[in-house]
């Protein structure tokens, strides 16, 4: 039972962020343990939490901001589940080392950070599209095929619409303003 509550913590994970998750070559690639996993679930949706909420206080028109507002939403009701899950387990999350995922959502935050108006946007929207359609293609190509634990694989196929859903309401509305 612990390994399918694991598995289902990375499979969130995956869903959650494909750049917190520490990248090595095949020889090199470091194991994945249960507090690596449960940290990098909550740091990718706060991640997503904070470029939603920035969003929403950023974005040049309703619509911007009215997606930034849903990402932080959807994101800390996904957080909420994974500290759950920690609690659970008894699991005191440990960042992977080196954290790169955090480097580069600190590097996406400044530069969005430093952005206004139309440019913000345009940048904001951009970032979300790369971001989900690199998640969707682990979860495709890497994650479903290896899980074994079908209620696991459950889990993730019920998820990954929304992911989907967050891709396309990018897209939409990066064409929508031009951007």
């Amino acid at each position: 039972m612990r390994k399918a509550i694991v598995a289902a913590a990375l499979a969130v994970a995956s869903i959650s962020t494909v750049a917190f998750v520490p990248k090595a070559s095949a020889r090199t690639a470091p194991a994945l343990d249960d507090p690596t996993i449960v940290a990098i679930f909550d740091a990718a949706n706060t991640a997503d939490i904070e470029t939603g909420e920035l969003a929403a206080k950023k974005g040049t028109t309703k619509e911007v901001r009215d997606f930034g507002a849903m990402l932080a939403r959807d994101h800390k009701a996904v957080r909420q589940q994974g500290r759950d899950l920690a609690k659970k387990l008894g699991v005191t999350p440990t960042a992977p080392k080196p954290d790169q995922g955090a480097r580069d959502h600190a590097a996406a935050m400044t530069q969005l950070r430093g952005l206004d108006g139309k440019a913000f946007d345009k940048a904001f929207l951009q970032h979300e599209v790369a971001f989900h359609k690199a998640v969707i293609d682990a979860v495709t190509t890497t994650l479903l095929p290896a899980i074994q634990n079908a209620d696991v694989k459950a889990l993730v196929v019920k998820v990954a619409p929304a992911f989907q859903a967050h891709m396309l309401a990018a897209q939409n509305l990066e064409t929508k303003l031009g951007s």
